[in-house]
């Protein structure tokens, strides 16, 4: 058994992560503070079935508060920090607030996990900090110091904080970049879960830029695999900051993603052009030899299969709607 905290435990990502970590037989602690970019109601949710577990414990709190979450932590303890402010749009209009969840507050985790003689750090970071001048596919060797919105340059700038620190306070610690995950339970803002809304509505859906733009897409099951590898790589891993790409191992179109999200549903969608968007990299594109040969990373769910899944769990989420 391995004793795990998570924060953002209520979101997308670390709502699933526990219940695999629990599946596993793990401790598992979940912290979280509800952030208010989707309502609490759904996070909530995300919860309930960690909550019948007698090895998860639970707490509301903010991670910057390094006094709150010192207590939860002893030696031996691994910390995966989920927890952040989400979304490339939104933080061109907050980069303050931004700059405190993504970055203040991992420090904050990092003083705390020092206090308590925690050693195994695993990050969840994002394939935005390669921004829009790598080549793809993107290789962990890649500078990544020219992110075009603060969310990528928070993320990234909470990478060389690890980065810096875990020489002189013994971090065994991996940094995660994560390659646009989607899947059950994922933000309804984000475009899978707004254009399968939209479509079964008959709502028309906003296609921003010229259809070529496209994303390395990856299922959930497969990110949360990846955190699992890297959990337990953190035990012989070397003092310092790796990092690792998790993605999809393809590049989609978003013409094709929309034509593959019609299909699953039936429908046939009616679409409206408009610009790229401000802080949307036109191409993200993981190279996955790295997490392949240290963590035995492979993605496993294609990407018609995954928008199957997740258009099933959609209409049975929403059929009493």
């Amino acid at each position: 058994m391995t004793r795990v905290l998570v924060t953002g435990a209520a979101g997308f990502i670390g709502s699933h992560l526990v219940e695999r970590l629990l599946a596993r037989g793990d401790e598992v602690l979940g912290v979280d503070n509800f952030d208010p970019l989707y309502p609490r109601a759904i996070k909530e949710r995300n919860l309930e079935a960690a909550r019948r577990s007698r090895d998860f414990r639970f707490h509301e709190l903010d991670v910057a508060d390094t006094g709150a979450l010192r207590p939860l932590l002893s030696a031996g303890t691994v910390i995966v920090h989920l927890a952040a402010k989400a979304g490339v749009r939104p933080s061109i209009n907050d980069p303050a607030g931004y700059l405190r969840s993504n970055v203040t507050a991992t420090q904050g985790m990092l003083d705390a996990a020092r206090a308590a003689e925690v050693q195994r750090v695993v990050f969840g970071s994002s394939s935005s900090v390669y921004g829009d001048d790598t080549a793809p596919p993107f290789s962990e060797t890649a500078a990544a110091m020219h992110p075009i919105s603060p969310y990528a340059a928070t993320k990234r700038g909470a990478e060389l904080l690890i980065e810096a620190l875990a020489p002189h306070w013994g971090l065994q610690a991996a940094a995660l970049r994560f390659f646009t995950v989607y899947g059950p339970r994922q933000r309804p803002d984000l475009a899978i879960y707004s254009f399968t809304r939209r479509i079964l509505a008959g709502e028309p859906i906003t296609m921003f830029g010229d259809g070529t733009e496209a994303r390395d897409y990856t299922y959930i099951d497969d990110i949360v695999s990846g955190v699992v590898a890297a959990v337990d790589w953190t035990a012989r891993a070397p003092v310092g900051l790796e990092a690792f790409n998790l993605g999809g191992n393809e590049a989609v179109t978003l013409t094709r993603m929309i034509d593959t999200i019609a299909a699953a549903l039936g429908r046939t969608p009616v679409i409206v052009r408009a610009p790229r968007q401000a802080g949307d990299v036109r191409v993200t594109s993981a190279d996955l030899r790295k997490s392949g040969r240290v963590l035995g990373y492979r993605p496993g769910v294609a990407f018609p299969e995954g928008i199957r899944r997740f258009v099933d769990w959609y209409r049975e989420t929403h059929a009493h709607q």
